[in-house]
């Protein structure tokens, strides 16, 4: 197992559940990720710049192969339903063994960034991925790490991306090959089957969803745009409905 960035954090990855990987890229700057997604012919260089990526037969979110693990100190705090589904922990952890099998003797890619920019609620986390192009979206959706932070960079939430390795429904209680798997004991989200890297970015923002109204603060799906006269103004997505608008908060992130 060989280390190819000096600059990484002493949490290794046995703590997340993998050993005798291959290559292990840490926190590689943009322009290296664009060089490994190309050398490995992950997507093309589009004209002035953009990488170019296919992402299978998921063209967007997979929303009914996503689960929560049901698990003893998050059940009661969880609205559970055909949003919110459960699957067993044990389902889990057969799961997380049988990727972690599969990405022996692989080449993976590591980013230790942030979520949330206010240094009072900001969260450090890891994103795992096979492949080059899903730790660049990453790198480019989450808050980079000063080169200070990464020696004790300890993430809070780990995800695993591994889009080649699949589920099996009958035995891993899924609906399809496709997962999305979170685990709110564990601190730890499994992804499969799906190359769509709007699965990292959404099940991150589902832990905000879960920790940050403890500590008084509205997760928001939005951008936000500060006027000449102080006054700020949200922008949402088509998903969620204006009324959220109306909302009034002391912290929004």
């Amino acid at each position: 197992m060989r280390d190819n960035v000096i600059k990484h954090s002493r949490h290794g990855l046995e703590n997340h559940g993998l050993y005798n990987l291959n290559d292990i890229y840490w926190n590689l700057p943009t322009p290296a990720l664009y060089e490994q997604a190309l050398d490995r012919h992950e997507g093309l260089l589009s004209h002035l710049g953009p990488l170019v990526v296919r992402t299978g037969h998921h063209t967007g979110r997979s929303a009914d192969d996503k689960f929560i693990v049901d698990e003893v100190g998050s059940h009661d705090l969880i609205w559970w339903g055909s949003i919110n589904r459960p699957i067993p922990e044990y389902n889990f952890d057969i799961l997380h063994q049988r990727m972690a099998s599969y990405l022996q003797m692989k080449d993976i890619y590591v980013q230790d960034c942030f979520a949330v920019a206010d240094p009072e609620y900001r969260m450090p986390i890891r994103i795992i991925t096979e492949y080059a192009w899903h730790n660049l979206f990453a790198r480019n959706m989450f808050i980079k790490a000063k080169t200070e932070e990464l020696e004790n960079h300890v993430p809070e939430f780990t995800v695993i991306n591994s889009p080649r390795f699949h589920a099996t429904p009958v035995q891993d209680h899924t609906q399809s090959e496709t997962f999305i798997l979170v685990n709110f004991h564990r601190r730890l989200v499994l992804i499969g089957g799906t190359s769509y890297a709007g699965e990292i970015k959404k099940s991150i923002f589902s832990v905000m969803n879960y920790l940050l109204p403890d500590k008084g603060v509205l997760p928001m799906h939005c951008s936000a745009n500060i006027g000449a006269d102080g006054k700020t103004a949200f922008f949402f997505g088509l998903a969620v409905p204006v009324k959220i608008l109306c909302l009034q908060t002391s912290h929004v992130y």
